[in-house]
């Protein structure tokens, strides 16, 4: 028995000897996903030029066949950068009955790209910065107007409708109608010429006649005048036109009359701001805005505004204006 307890001692240190000495197993890696190879980054799209902006729009179709004809295209593709005022198909459309389909014939191409460049103005100048002009510089040499009223942007008569469509060589806004630039006859309207021209102020030329003020309204200016109607003087007290035209009331015939202007091209966007204004007979008359509406001293609306004429503009008022004595 006690030979067995020395043999059994004998074979586990043996077994105990042999499992210090073993190579230990090597352990199984744990299996990792490789790693996805990086993605290439796609570069930007380039931003697209004026013209092709217009092309892919298929709003400025008519614009886009203009421009072609004009020979405009390469120039409005260059680095600019440009500020276009782009009419809509419809805003050509609107044009008198044959005026485009004669504009866009080969004889007349010179008419044509007059207009089209009446429509671009050097530099990117984007819509915060458009409403804080007066006007703008187009590169056919002649200025647009610009003009804020009632909340909307006016290029000369043409409405912007929608803003600050940005190209890579500058940007567009565009325009409910085209802009035409002004003709050498229109040019030579003065104030005097409009008012005669227009019909509703036959009073007021009969006046300015009268004054011996037709040659100082027609001179170089700028002045601002706001033009009574003939029904503002037709309601005078009876008597009170008549005098004023005898000869021996020609000095207050003429104090009234230069009570009715001021000196420099006021437009309305600017009348609308001041408090008051002097007048040529050196006296003031007082602007004031109620309700949207804008009066001098107090009860005289102005009821049409901007009237432009080569020597200044023209406000329409509803009555006439009295200097105070």
């Amino acid at each position: 028995m006690k030979r067995s307890s020395i043999l059994l001692s004998v074979v586990m240190v043996a077994a105990f000897v042999l499992a210090a000495c073993a190579t230990p197993a090597t352990p199984v890696p744990t299996q990792v996903p490789p790693t996805p190879a990086p993605t290439a980054t796609e570069a930007p799209m380039e931003a697209s030029d004026i013209v092709e902006t217009a092309i892919a729009d298929g709003r400025f179709t008519t614009l886009v066949a203009a421009l072609q004809a004009a020979e405009l295209v390469d120039a409005l593709k260059a680095e600019g950068p440009f500020t276009v005022f782009a009419p809509t198909d419809d805003a050509f459309a609107a044009l008198p009955a044959g005026t485009l389909d004669s504009l866009l014939l080969p004889e007349n191409k010179q008419a044509l790209t007059d207009i089209l460049l009446y429509h671009v103005v050097e530099g990117k100048v984007m819509a915060a910065d458009v409403t804080g002009l007066k006007s703008a510089t187009t590169l056919l040499g002649k200025d647009v107007t610009v003009k804020v009223d009632m909340g909307n942007v006016y290029i000369n008569d043409a409405k912007v409708i929608i803003t600050d469509i940005e190209t890579s060589n500058g940007v567009i806004h565009v325009v409910d109608a085209v802009i035409l630039p002004p003709t050498e006859e229109a040019a030579s309207n003065t104030i005097v010429d409009i008012a005669v021209a227009d019909g509703r102020f036959t009073t007021l030329v009969a006046a300015v006649t009268a004054a011996d003020l037709v040659e100082t309204l027609s001179g170089e200016g700028p002045f601002t005048v706001f033009a009574p109607t003939d029904d503002a003087f037709a309601a005078l007290p009876e008597g009170t036109l008549d005098s004023l035209l005898l000869p021996e009331n020609k000095q207050q015939l003429t104090d009234i009359l230069l009570y009715h202007v001021v000196s420099g091209k006021v437009m309305a966007a600017d009348v609308v701001t001041l408090p008051s204004a002097t007048t040529v007979l050196g006296k003031d008359v007082t602007i004031t805005v109620k309700d949207g509406k804008v009066f001098l001293n107090d009860t005289v609306e102005v009821i049409i505004t901007d009237i432009e004429a080569s020597n200044g503009v023209i406000h329409v008022i509803d009555a006439v204006l009295l200097p105070p004595q």
